[in-house]
């Protein structure tokens, strides 16, 4: 249908309640367990007991204990966002190499390599994990039994994390700097070695200034899937447990309000960031005439 045109009215009602319907589905759930993180009640669901800043600040009055002085849950915290940042490290480095390797380059089976390099993102993250952790292990054992030497890295733990989520995270970052490079006008640094820069100079203030957005864009996309991953991370996981395993004990235990604490503390964490994404300056657009 031409935009410009009347819409009748049945569909223009369609399409309001579409929205409402879609965007219900969306955010009805986060706003549930936002308004129930204040929620004075040793549950976190209905019925409305009262107002209450106990699930955040309380330190054991009442039998409460608040996100702020929960250290077991502050500790699994900071093991996250640990475990995000060398899997958001290794992931741009690695994928930005990857994407110079496949748009830069011309070798034979270059594209199986490309279909190789996606394949981890259509294996289920449970299988991702226990296959990481089979071959990993026979590893460690063979090498231990072989030469007398203990690989703990292999062993379950926080360094077996980061090789399991780097393993597909890798892959997203790859395709996010590559879309951006396959668009890359390449005269730009013919030029620049025309005028006598060096390639690492070239690279410094012509390829990567280009890059820029797509590298930030990779680096944001590797720190969140990284930090809400559970699949993979509880298969490969030691005694230190990151965030989305240690909330999945609690459950187990019994559901408390201080986890609708902590999803509320990571809804903010993530609009924040998404904000801060989108007020980064922009490129210039050239100007038409």
């Amino acid at each position: 249908m031409i935009p410009s045109l009347p819409r009748p009215a049945w569909l223009r009602a369609g399409t309001v309640v579409y929205a409402l319907l879609f965007f219900a589905f969306l955010f009805l759930p986060l706003a549930v367990v936002a308004v129930f993180a204040f929620n004075d009640a040793p549950y976190p669901a209905p019925p409305w007991r009262g107002f209450t800043l106990d699930w955040f600040t309380a330190r054991g009055a009442n039998g409460r204990t608040g996100l702020f002085a929960d250290t077991a849950l502050l500790g699994s915290l900071w093991t996250s966002v640990v475990v995000a940042a060398w899997v958001t490290l290794l992931s741009v480095g690695v994928g930005t190499a990857n994407a110079f390797l496949i748009e830069r380059t011309r070798f034979r089976g270059q594209q199986a390599l490309s279909l190789l390099m996606l394949a981890p993102l259509v294996i289920p993250g449970v299988i991702l994990g226990i296959s990481i952790l089979a071959f990993a292990s026979r590893l460690a054992q063979f090498v231990d039994d072989s030469f007398g030497v203990e690989l703990g890295f292999l062993r379950p733990g926080l360094p077996l994390v980061v090789l399991g989520q780097f393993s597909y995270i890798v892959a997203i970052a790859t395709l996010t700097v590559q879309a951006r490079l396959r668009r890359f006008d390449t005269t730009l640094e013919e030029a620049a070695y025309n005028l006598g820069a060096s390639r690492a100079a070239v690279f410094a203030t012509v390829t990567l200034p280009y890059l820029r957005p797509s590298l930030v864009g990779a680096a944001a996309i590797s720190f969140l899937m990284s930090f809400e991953n559970f699949n993979t991370t509880l298969m490969l996981v030691g005694a230190d447990a990151p965030l989305t395993v240690m909330m999945y004990g609690r459950m187990r235990e019994g559901a408390s309000p201080v986890l609708n604490a902590v999803s509320l503390f990571l809804m903010i964490a993530s609009a924040l960031l998404a904000l801060t994404l989108m007020r980064a300056p922009r490129e210039p657009r050239a100007d038409p005439s």
